[in-house]
């Protein structure tokens, strides 16, 4: 795995946000749209991928995932699907995804998350260190080391 220096993909991923915030905004005037992910983290760094939340109430979730798919996204295999999270994943090439999240469910830690590391530069430099030891695993090694430590942050606010 390789990552990124901030300097080297978080404008991109910023400028990329601001298109896709604008279309789902159109398909979906309701929903809550907030960048997350490193790319939303001052000096993190990444894969380079582009993650955005959309967050709706229980009745708009599958309304909601049937909309967004009309930006050419497709549901991610082999991820954590529920009744109240969904990740979509772009076939736009562009390295982007899609978490949609009920109101009020526990998904809403993909907020908690990325404010408590804005607020924690400590906690952004541990989270790089992690990263850079993680670079010589598989995919699934490194998710599990990664979900150790979001798991370890939201514990401890």
């Amino acid at each position: 795995m390789v990552f990124l220096e901030p300097e080297q993909y978080q404008q991109k991923c910023a400028q990329l946000y601001n298109l896709y915030q604008k279309d789902i905004s159109t398909l979906l005037p309701f929903a809550q749209i907030e960048h997350i992910g490193s790319s939303a983290i001052p000096n993190a760094i990444s894969k380079g991928d582009l993650d955005i939340y959309v967050e709706v109430k229980p009745d708009q979730f599958e309304f909601a995932i049937t909309q967004l798919k009309t930006l050419n996204f497709v549901e991610k295999q082999n991820t954590l699907r529920t009744h109240e999270l969904c990740m979509l994943e772009s076939l736009n090439n562009d390295d982007v995804a899609f978490q949609i999240v009920v109101t009020d469910s526990v998904f809403t830690f993909f907020l908690t998350f990325k404010n408590q590391l804005i607020g924690s530069p400590a906690l952004v430099h541990e989270y790089n260190q992690l990263k850079l030891e993680c670079s010589h695993l598989d995919h699934d090694q490194y998710r599990t080391i990664k979900a150790d430590f979001i798991n370890r942050v939201l514990k401890h606010p």
